[in-house]
């Protein structure tokens, strides 16, 4: 675990994904944090650095966006964090080479706790929403190329993920539902 002035950063039970909580002040008019500073970034590991934030919006409880990575060359590592509501977060290691290859963690994210979950390159990630209106905002260390956009199909019995959602109540776009299983993803990380 580390620890700067403003963010606490811990490994998870695959030590490159990490939890990070920031310091939260909270007084009459509110709560004030910072939610992503060089220090953190620095304790992310070198060469970190994000180019693009994403927004998404899932209207309904049950929603499964994922699991989504990007293929070199055009790789992504994330930081997830989640502006309203509260999402299921979920990292699977598709680095062959990996003690942990084919498992996964996970962690609750939600606006109350402000936590936020660092997925480095050569993960997959998904999340399911626990409430409606659920706001998740998320930086990207490269920029979204459609060429290397790829999936890992979320339910895969393989990768043994305890959904908090029913197969047939998740709700996902057309584009989750076809990903392949692990066995069948070529090896794209060493």
């Amino acid at each position: 675990m580390i620890e700067t002035t403003s963010m606490l950063v811990e490994p998870l039970a695959i030590p490159h994904v990490k939890r990070l909580v920031p310091q939260v002040f909270r007084d009459q008019r509110g709560t004030f944090a910072e939610t992503c500073s060089t220090r953190a970034l620095e304790a992310l590991g070198p060469g970190v650095a994000f180019v693009q934030d994403n927004h998404s919006v899932s209207h309904a409880r049950g929603v499964v966006r994922g699991l989504h990575f990007q293929k070199p060359p055009r790789p992504q590592a994330k930081l997830i964090r989640v502006a309203r509501g509260s999402i299921f977060d979920v990292a699977v290691d598709l680095r062959r080479s990996s003690p942990t290859y084919g498992r996964h963690v996970t962690a609750v994210l939600s606006a109350d706790n402000w936590a936020q979950l660092f997925i480095p390159v050569g993960f997959a990630h998904g999340f399911c929403t626990l409430e409606p209106e659920t706001v998740v905002l998320y930086k990207v260390t490269d920029y979204y190329a459609p060429e290397c956009d790829c999936g890992l199909r979320w339910d895969d019995p393989a990768l043994g993920i305890d959904w908090p959602v029913a197969a047939a109540e998740a709700i996902l776009s057309d584009k989750d539902r076809g990903h392949a299983a692990l066995a069948d993803l070529a090896p794209m990380f060493p």
